[in-house]
């Protein structure tokens, strides 16, 4: 789940190709949420955003928000978090990248996991392109595959 609309074409590009790739291993499906237009401050922004977002998670969602202050993982690590999922009762794994503001208290709390690609900053449209990379290569570890070169 994403706030907003990805911009930039080159990242489009590289997000529409891990999405083909990864329809091989799992049903996968992005929802944009519209960014919001009027808001008075970057706080009521994140505010009104969280009850979108909130509206969109069902109960039984296991979401996963991807957040500065997350818990960092490698690649194995994050492979095996998802094969954990797969392995459990969850229904449906959701991860939200948000805005440029990043996301709301609200939804941290309702999240049931928190991760962080890195210490470092890259813009929200650039993570849901290192996103779906990394869930791709998540299955392919899985798999025992050769993308993935330990």
């Amino acid at each position: 789940m994403y706030i907003g609309k990805t911009n930039e074409k080159y990242l489009e590009s590289g997000i529409e190709l891990y999405i083909k790739r990864l329809k091989n291993y799992c049903r996968f499906e992005i929802i944009e949420l519209k960014d919001i237009k009027k808001f008075s401050g970057s706080a009521d922004l994140l505010k009104k955003e969280a009850v979108h977002i909130l509206e969109k998670i069902k109960e039984d969602d296991f979401l996963v928000v991807l957040d500065e202050k997350g818990e960092e993982l490698s690649s194995i690590n994050f492979s095996d978090f998802i094969e954990s999922c797969g392995n459990t009762s969850v229904k449906n794994l959701v991860f939200l990248v948000g805005g440029a503001f990043g996301i709301h208290q609200d939804v941290k709390a309702r999240a049931k996991k928190l991760i962080s690609f890195s210490k470092m900053t890259f813009s929200h449209q650039m993570i849901r392109l290192f996103f779906t990379e990394q869930l791709y290569r998540a299955f392919t570890i899985i798999k025992n595959e050769k993308y993935h070169n330990p």
